[in-house]
């Protein structure tokens, strides 16, 4: 069956038609990793958005369980320029088959170059995945929002609590085999039942969207941050920014891939990075708030990190558990931990 992506802005570009699911719309952005696609389908941080794969085979390994960073596929769709219908054997599953399981809408040998390249000039899109027989009539965006319990795991001395925005299991995995224990709590917990938990140091994890829709939480977030040792990740560092009075912008189609190249301004030492997001820190909004710039982007200069000069609070934009992409920043949750086991806790809430 042929089928359709129409971007809001009129463009369409055509394809085979590979889902059971026969509709999907969400935001259009593009992914340009060689790997990682189980990461990026199960990554929370791509709630909504149909994700166009730049590199031209898709597929070939396969799908193994073991590697969802969440409990399900969350893009709201996928394009690929061909697409491997792997034969399942070793545990894994066909990307094809996970797709339908999920009834993900996909479409693959579409021209991805010239769709990118139309990204590229207009920027993230509303658009639609149909079949010739459905026409699109809303290109109204969905917000999504973290719905998780309070869950715990591991086992070690060091216990981290983790503000959820929509976390990757990776992330807590390197909490954990870093020698910690993990307790997972909802962005919106009470404060009150915070406390009881008896935190060392808190994280501020990934997510998907605009960090203003947590602007009702930004005076908790900030004496959290305060009085514990704190790390922002991704969509946790623009809040942690805006918990201190910076502001944050939208780019133009975002980063997203595992190949970003950042800057360290403390060393001057340049490593690349895995990357998935659409806002930024506004440098300039930075001067009262206390933070100083830790990491840039080598490619448009972005803020990718930042380090407070009064608290123990630093944050990266990045990816620093690298799932998938290069693991060049492990140190980041060994220093922090370390940190967090030798500073100590401010137990009053302001």
């Amino acid at each position: 069956m042929k089928g359709c992506i129409t971007l809001s802005n009129g463009h369409a570009f055509d394809g085979d038609w590979i889902s059971d699911n026969q509709y999907g719309s969400g935001e259009v952005v593009f992914y340009t990793g060689m790997t990682g696609y189980e990461q990026v389908l199960t990554d929370p941080s791509y709630q909504g958005q149909i994700v166009v794969f730049s590199y031209p085979f898709i597929g070939n390994y396969g799908f193994d369980p073991k590697s969802m960073e969440s409990a399900k596929i969350q893009v709201a769709g996928v394009v690929m320029a061909e697409c491997f219908g792997f034969v399942a054997k070793d545990n894994r599953q066909s990307i094809v088959d996970l797709l339908n399981a999920y009834q993900i809408p996909a479409l693959t040998n579409v021209d991805t170059r010239s769709l990118i390249q139309q990204i590229r000039i207009k920027g993230s899109l509303p658009a639609v995945l149909h079949v010739p027989s459905i026409t699109p009539d809303s290109f109204q965006l969905e917000e999504y929002w973290p719905t998780t319990s309070m869950k715990k795991t591991g086992s070690g001395d060091t216990h981290i609590v983790l503000i959820d925005f929509g976390y990757k299991k990776s992330i807590v995995d390197a909490l954990v085999n870093e020698g910690c224990r993990v307790t997972i709590v909802p962005f919106d917990q009470d404060i009150a039942d915070i406390e009881k938990l008896n935190p060392d140091g808190f994280v501020f994890s990934n997510g998907s969207g605009d960090p203003m829709r947590f602007s009702a939480y930004f005076h908790r977030y900030k004496n959290l941050a305060m009085r514990y040792p704190t790390l922002g990740i991704c969509l946790g560092h623009q809040i942690l920014a805006l918990a201190f009075g910076g502001e944050t912008r939208k780019l133009k189609f975002g980063h997203r891939g595992a190949n970003q190249p950042v800057m360290n301004l403390k060393t001057g030492k340049v490593s690349m990075s895995s990357q998935n997001h659409s806002y930024v820190v506004q440098k300039e909004s930075l001067a009262e708030t206390g933070f100083n710039i830790w990491f840039e982007n080598v490619n448009d200069q972005s803020v990718e990190g930042l380090w407070h000069r009064s608290f123990n609070v630093a944050s990266v934009q990045f990816h620093p558990e690298a799932a998938p992409g290069p693991n060049e920043h492990k140190e980041i949750f060994q220093n922090f931990i370390n940190s967090v086991q030798h500073t100590e806790k401010v137990r009053s809430y302001a």
